[in-house]
């Protein structure tokens, strides 16, 4: 059966093909970090307990993984227990448990063992918290174009936020020149709600990190959609494209039958 080329394996084909390309190996990273992935279980998961099976080669440990049901079912042969799970949730679990990740073993492109320092590595990158954002209440200095640095976050971006359409108005990436005369990249989020602010921070980090620019200076900014700042944001950055998100079909209101005049009821 011909399977479907997945994003893990676009993003495994475009690492392999240069071993010594940085941006590459953050990219496969990424994308494993955002994937679903099915977990192989020596038993069924209960109360939120997994127990998952483990492959020991050569006196390594791994967790197997795949990134479809279908490709679970090829590898198992038979019904099998399972948890399905985010990269990141994984990593984070298997972090001091010196347990790597056999992912897509013998059933697809992306056939790989991630050994368990990678693992501790994406555990420890997905866990850095984001710097504190500046006081927007103080005003803001001079928004300009992003920076040929700052500009290879957009793509990351692009996939990372997928989640946030209809969540907020806008994503703008532009440099900031703070009135301290500082200069800065400034990430903004227009009409987030404030209960979002602290993960969509944790977005901007993870993308600064995949990007290869840990440690670039990133401010995350949350704007009124209508304030001064936003609207010089928007004039001067780069918007982040999100879904479209179809409004709800408008509810029409049900005449009783007969009501209108003009319309004699049917008759049955």
């Amino acid at each position: 059966m011909t399977q479907d080329i997945t994003a893990l394996d676009k993003a495994h084909s475009h690492m392999a093909a240069d071993l010594e390309d940085n941006s590459a190996r953050l990219g496969f990273y990424g994308v494993l970090a955002d994937t679903e992935l099915f977990i192989l279980l020596t038993t069924e998961a209960s109360e939120g307990a997994i127990s998952p099976e483990i492959l020991d080669l050569e006196g390594d440990k791994y967790v197997l993984v795949f990134d479809s049901e279908e490709r679970f079912a090829q590898f198992t042969t038979t019904p099998s227990p399972y948890a399905a799970l985010p990269g990141r949730v994984i990593a984070q679990m298997l972090t001091g448990q010196k347990i790597g990740m056999g992912l897509n073993l013998g059933v697809a492109p992306s056939s790989i063992v991630i050994p368990f320092a990678a693992m501790d590595w994406l555990s420890e990158a997905l866990s850095i918290s984001p710097e504190q954002a500046p006081d927007t209440n103080r005003g803001l200095g001079t928004f300009s174009p992003a920076s040929e640095a700052a500009a290879t976050l957009t793509p990351i971006l692009t996939e990372k936020l997928q989640f946030a359409a209809g969540l907020v108005s806008a994503v703008v990436l532009a440099d900031l020149q703070n009135n301290d005369g500082s200069k800065t990249t400034a990430l903004g989020f227009l009409d987030a709600p404030e209960t979002a602010h602290s993960g969509l921070a944790r977005v901007a980090q993870e993308a600064l990190v995949f990007a290869g620019l840990e440690g670039h200076p990133l401010d995350v900014l949350f704007l009124g959609g209508e304030s001064r700042q936003a609207k010089n944001m928007l004039n001067a950055g780069t918007e982040i494209s999100l879904p479209t998100v179809q409004p709800p079909p408008k509810q029409t209101e049900l005449e009783a039958p007969g009501s209108d005049p003009t319309k004699p009821p049917i008759l049955r």
